[in-house]
């Protein structure tokens, strides 16, 4: 970046969800204007969200206006393991996406899991039982500056153990970044990797907590209209006037959308100390994390 920000009228933050199925309670979508409106969330089709209607409609939308759109997963693996089942040195993200793609082609709803469970690709995943002894805990460099800036200690995602496991989610997320880049050509920038450019829309990986953080609420969920409001006004928008409860899907996309617009009109969001030519071209970054160095 050039030392200023990029500009969008709009902000879209989805929580994500890797399950298998048809339909998921753990997606959710919320959007906001540029400003400080109050951000609204998004209801799927018939009341529920899969991958493939947030991919139908993320193509349209960013089709008809450009918007900056954060999705909560890993865009890549470190590199360190998922490098040795891809072509040579010069590997790059979008090498991992193709591989991801080619294995879990057959997969519907643009699931991940197959790549896990390959014999080349699905070698570093810890799947089951006791840690092996194999198994040291893969990290890329935006998780180690996640747990620096004292924000949470993100899951690896080769760790397929236990329920806060984000593999398949990310590896999920892969195949949806890879089928917009494509159905979206020059429309289309995924950050770190590639640059916003006036015009375009963008997308970039959140983590919720940085904006709870941000707001006070720290490790607590969000689950009433009270709270979320609070969280909601300490990024600068309006509230948003929910009664009773909300769900932790629902908050955390709204909470996520209006972090965006606070986010994104800081310059060192979109250049952190951290961001070197690896997270650039192969492991991606957490918009928002380690702006500050060490």
């Amino acid at each position: 970046m050039n030392g200023a920000a990029p500009a969008f009228g709009r902000f879209i933050a989805i929580d994500w969800s890797g399950a298998r199925g048809r339909r998921y309670t753990g997606i959710a979508v919320a959007e906001c204007a540029a400003g400080d409106g109050a951000p609204q969330p998004i209801a799927g089709p018939d009341g529920w969200w899969s991958r493939t209607a947030v991919y139908d409609w993320l193509r349209t939308e960013l089709a008809r206006e450009p918007a900056l759109v954060g999705i909560d997963c890993a865009f890549s693996l470190p590199f360190a393991v998922a490098a040795h089942g891809l072509p040579g040195s010069a590997a790059t993200v979008f090498d991992l996406w193709d591989a991801v793609e080619e294995v879990c082609a057959d997969e519907p709803d643009f699931g991940g899991g197959p790549f896990a469970v390959h014999a080349l690709h699905g070698a570093g995943f810890w799947h089951r039982g006791p840690q092996p002894d194999w198994y040291d805990d893969p990290h890329r460099a935006t998780e180690w500056a996640c747990r620096a800036d004292g924000l949470g200690h993100p899951q690896s995602p080769y760790k397929l153990i236990g329920s806060k496991q984000v593999g398949k989610g990310a590896l999920a997320g892969m195949r949806v970044l890879r089928a917009l880049r494509a159905a979206l050509p020059g429309r289309l920038a995924v950050w770190p990797f590639e640059q916003p450019a006036p015009g375009i829309g963008a997308m970039v990986e959140i983590y919720p907590r940085l904006f709870l953080k941000q707001t006070g609420f720290g490790q607590r969920k969000i689950r009433d209209g009270t709270e979320l409001d609070v969280a909601l006004a300490g990024l600068g928008s309006q509230p948003l006037g929910l009664a009773g409860t909300v769900s932790d899907h629902d908050s955390d996309a709204l909470v996520s959308a209006a972090g965006l617009r606070w986010l994104a009109a800081k310059p060192q969001a979109w250049a952190p100390p951290g961001l070197d030519d690896t997270a650039r071209r192969r492991e991606g970054w957490i918009f928002g994390v380690g702006m500050s160095g060490s």
